[in-house]
């Protein structure tokens, strides 16, 4: 596995709780833990993020308050993304935006994405895309 130049670390309130929602709901493979840590490296498809529970150490520049991910929203390749919105809907976890089909225009063509946003534990704010191609504007 080749690990990616930018990998967020995403703090999370219940270590165990978000561990699972990124492996059975989202169906991240843990690429190595340190459960003493409360810290994951997770992997989907080339996408990888980290999770952690915050103890003696951690690199937080201010208060915590939920939701944590205010600002900002991952986007995350994957294929088969309406297999994992049915997923998602059958497991409970909020939609932040339903499956859609969205053309976003890069200088003189369009790039289409069949997308949808799921709102994990903590707040953040997780963009699930499947990429449509390119069309003429």
């Amino acid at each position: 596995m080749k690990y990616a130049k930018l990998v967020p670390e995403l703090v999370c309130s219940d270590f165990e709780r978000s561990l699972r929602f990124y492996t059975e709901v989202l169906g991240f493979d843990i690429v190595y833990a340190r459960p003493e840590e409360r810290f994951a490296y997770l992997d989907r498809e080339g996408a990888q993020i980290m999770l952690e529970q915050p103890t003696d150490r951690a690199f937080v520049n201010g208060e915590l308050a939920q939701p944590f991910g205010r600002g900002v929203n991952f986007q995350i390749e994957v294929t088969e993304v309406d297999v994992l919105y049915e997923r998602v809907i059958a497991s409970g976890a909020p939609i932040f935006l339903p499956i859609e089909e969205k053309w976003y225009r890069r200088e003189g063509a369009e790039v289409g994405n069949q997308q949808f946003i799921v709102v994990d534990p903590d707040g953040y704010l997780l963009r699930f895309a499947q990429d449509l191609g390119e069309r003429p504007v």
